[in-house]
Parts: C-alpha cells; structure tokens; sequence
C-alpha cells in the first residue's frame, strides 16, 4: 500500500472522528481549548503509532483467541509511559486533560487500527498508519478546539483575541456547545473536503 495512500485515508477518507465518528467521548470533553486539543492529538499520535508497530512485530505471534487482550495491553502500557511522561514533563496539561489521558486505552480508534491493520500489515506500514490515522485525529479536534475557544473564550491558545470588550459565547466551552461545533464541522467536510476528494 502507498504512503500517500494511507495519509489520504486517515485525513480525508477514513477520518476517524469526522467520518468514523470513533473515539468521540474524549474529542467531546476535552476540546475547550487549543493547548488541550494539541495535547490528546500528541498523546494519541504516541500511543497509535507505538502501538502499531509493537503488535505489528508481535503479529505472527498472538494466538488468535487472546488477540484482544494482548492488544489492550499493549496499548495499555504506551498510554501508562505518555501519563509518566506528562505527569513529569507537562504537569499543567497533565492535570487538564485528567482522565482522559488514561482512557486513551480504550479508544476505539487504536483499538480498532490494532486489530484491523497493524495484526495484519508490516511494521513500517503499520507504522505509517498510525501516525496517519492520528493526524486525521488530530485536525478534527484542533479544528473543533480551536473554534470553541475563539467563540467560547474569545482567546486563541490562552491569547486574548478581541479585547476586554468582547462577550464570549460560554455555550461553545459547554458540553453542548463541543455537539453543535462537531455537528457543522462534520457537515462542511462533507460537503466541501471529502466529496472533492472521492470525485
């Protein structure tokens, strides 16, 4: 399979959350800002690509049966060193990503690319897929988290934007607010991106 191939399906065409809509829960809960939605695409980056290429290595091993549960700890284990590696070297981030950080093992998203590609594919492409898969990731939720704190906090990465005169509409750093930005941006691609793309 070519490289291009694999960043074209996990950006555009199999998009994880803009059109697999898998691993919405974190996506939802921790786009109110900027920072925060730069620091999951980090963590889930590490964790897909690492995993990826571990059971990729291990594939020809696994006995079938237990498949799963090897999988799950493996990603288990890359999740437990990116909380080591926050917790130490990023503790603001750290704290405001919170749970999220260890539920990262049970995102569907790695999960599904562990049993899907990597348990059947070599390791450099399965490498190339994660971090492919996590760069789909991560421009739905910068883009998602980016809009929510310029029109729910008038800032843009902690920066003010538009003055002290500006109202900001809290609904959008609300949990309902994460829905309706989600909602359009699902819409616009698409509408606009991924309908070019397929044509």
């Amino acid at each position: 399979m070519k490289i291009s191939t694999l960043f074209k399906n996990g950006i555009i065409k199999e998009n994880p959350v803009l059109v697999q809509l898998i691993g919405i829960c974190s996506v939802l809960a921790i786009t109110n800002t900027v920072e925060n939605s730069l620091g999951m695409s980090a963590a889930v980056i590490a964790v897909l690509t690492l995993s990826n290429i571990v059971i990729s290595l291990m594939r020809k091993f696994i006995p079938a049966k237990i498949r799963i549960p090897i999988f799950i700890v493996v990603i288990a284990t890359f999740v437990t060193m990116v909380q080591m590696f926050m917790n130490a070297y990023a503790q603001p981030l750290y704290k405001s990503l919170g749970i999220f950080i260890p539920l990262i093992v049970v995102n569907c998203l790695i999960l599904a690319r562990a049993e899907s590609f990597a348990s059947k594919n070599g390791v450099f492409v399965s490498a190339m897929d994660g971090i492919a898969m996590g760069l789909g990731y991560s421009v739905a939720v910068v883009a998602l988290g980016t809009v929510r704190e310029i029109l729910g906090s008038g800032s843009f990465l902690g920066m003010s934007l538009f003055g002290e005169s500006f109202q900001p509409i809290s609904l959008f750093v609300a949990p309902a607010g994460a829905f309706i930005v989600l909602g359009l941006l699902i819409g616009l691609f698409n509408a606009f991106v991924k309908k070019r793309i397929t044509d």
